[in-house]
Formats: C-alpha cells, sequence, structure tokens
C-alpha cells in the first residue's frame, strides 16, 4: 500500500512526513553527482563513469532504481553532445570539450531521489556554454512556478517562453513525472504548454521538472538500442533535473547539490 492518497486527477498527495525521505533519497542523488564531478575528464570512457556512480550507491547502503528497470543495466544515463537522454554508458572515451548529461536515480529505504545536470570535459565553446546556462534557467524558471494554486502547465508555460526568447526549443518527446514511493507515476510535466492549463498543483505532491533543451530543432529520434535519444538534426542538448515537493507554501527541492555544485559553471551561477 503506497503513502498518501490519490486526487480527482489521478495525482498522489504525500502527507507532511513523507517529505523526509524524500529529503534523503533526494541527498544522497545529488551527493553522488556532486562527488562523479572529478571523473569526467577528457579520456574517461563512460562505462567508468557509471562504475564509479554504482560503487556510490552501494556505499551508501542505496539501491540503483535503474538497474533492472525494463532491462535497462546500468545506473546512470550519460548522455553526450547531441544525446538527449538515456545515453547508455560504453567503452565510449569523452573528448575535450564534450558536454555531457549524468542521470542517476536512487531508492534509499523506499524513497526514490531522481536528479541530472551538465557536466564539461575541459573548456566547452561558447555555443555549449550558452546552452547549458539557458538549460539551467528554464528548470529553475520551471521551478519558480511550483506552489498551491498554480498548475502544471504554468511551469511548461515558464520554461518554454524563456527557451525560446532566446532562440532555443523545448524538447517535446519526453517530460518530467511524478515519483515518491514508485519510480514514475502521474503526473506527466510537460516542459511546455499554456499558462492557467492542467491539474492544479497541491501541497503534499512530488515530482521531477527536468527540462531537455535544444540548440537547433526540439526533434528527436531513437536509435537501435531502442534507449538512447538524439536531435535529428544532431544541434547540441542540454538538461537538468530536480526533484521537487509542493508544500504550504511553495516548493521544496529535493536533490540540491550539497557542495553547491549543480551548474558545471557553478562559480558563477546559481546552483
Amino acid at each position: 500500500m503506497l503513502p498518501g492518497r490519490l486526487n480527482k486527477d489521478g495525482i498522489r498527495i504525500y502527507s507532511p512526513e513523507d517529505f523526509a525521505g524524500m529529503r534523503e533519497a533526494g541527498k544522497l542523488a545529488a551527493d553522488i553527482l556532486d562527488r562523479i564531478a572529478a571523473h569526467v575528464v577528457p579520456g574517461v570512457r563512460t562505462i567508468d563513469i557509471d562504475n564509479a556512480i554504482l560503487d556510490m550507491i552501494k556505499e551508501a547502503g542505496a539501491t540503483s532504481a535503474t538497474i533492472g528497470y525494463k532491462g535497462y543495466q546500468h545506473a546512470s544515463c550519460i548522455s553526450i553532445n547531441h544525446v538527449v537522454c538515456h545515453g547508455i554508458p560504453s567503452d565510449k572515451k569523452i573528448k575535450s570539450g564534450d558536454i555531457l548529461n549524468i542521470d542517476v536515480t536512487v531508492i534509499v529505504d523506499g524513497w526514490f531521489g531522481d536528479t541530472s545536470r551538465m557536466y564539461v570535459a575541459g573548456q566547452p565553446n561558447r555555443k555549449a556554454e550558452r546552452l547549458i546556462d539557458i538549460t539551467h534557467d528554464c528548470l529553475m524558471k520551471g521551478i519558480e512556478q511550483v506552489r498551491p494554486g498554480n498548475t502544471f502547465g504554468d511551469i511548461g508555460a515558464a520554461i518554454q517562453r524563456y527557451a525560446e526568447a532566446h532562440r532555443c526549443s523545448v524538447v517535446r518527446d519526453f517530460c518530467g513525472h511524478g515519483l515518491g514511493r514508485v519510480f514514475h507515476a502521474a503526473p506527466n510535466v510537460l516542459h511546455y504548454g499554456r499558462w492557467g492549463s492542467g491539474p492544479v498543483l497541491e501541497p503534499g505532491m512530488f515530482f521531477t521538472i527536468e527540462p531537455m533543451i535544444n540548440l537547433g530543432r526540439p526533434e528527436t529520434k531513437i536509435l537501435a538500442d531502442d534507449w538512447t535519444a538524439v536531435t535529428k538534426d544532431r544541434s547540441l542538448s542540454a538538461q537538468f533535473e530536480h526533484s521537487v515537493g509542493v508544500t504550504e507554501t511553495g516548493v521544496e527541492i529535493f536533490t540540491i547539490s550539497p557542495a553547491g555544485t549543480f551548474h558545471p559553471t557553478w562559480d558563477r551561477a546559481e546552483a
């Protein structure tokens, strides 16, 4: 039996006591992404990064949510350059100037902590750096809309408006999702939309916001491995993800970086 109740839209409403579990799961996921930054250097294989992440999860006494999920066999997704999401760790070596998203979900005492962020191997070019900045800001613009009485459409509209104002596009083939004691649940959290549309936000809702922003067009395609999504026009893509909960007065971010390094150029950007 899952905790909480379902509202009229089929979205689970958790109790104030349930926030503690999400804090612990989110903190571990974020801490792992802090610690893995030292491994993201030119010449390293993405499978080595994934192995390091799995070691960290095991050391913490937690469980990887992705290993065994729909047949997936790794503790992370690592998406490089024009890969939008769900990149599979492999023998591929990171090159200088590559940008990559690393996505980790852990289970701590039955609660799911899900987060991703961007990394840079060496120095990014100006276009890549600009895309990372815009994508980070898109996430934060979406989170600013999370408070009781607003709608899920407000989250998507804020992200879409900001991305398109900066001549970027929002991927529409993937979205955020509810989570808590399960990995994926209602609602689908779209990163585009109309102000005032969709279900109304209520205290006790837990979900991810994880916009994928492209320098080129928004269309994607899935490669033959049935996981890896890439931009159709091979333009660069970036993504940031937080797990959040709706409070009585606003929002709590469960996956804030303990080290304050959520943004890869954290020394000049707000984490």
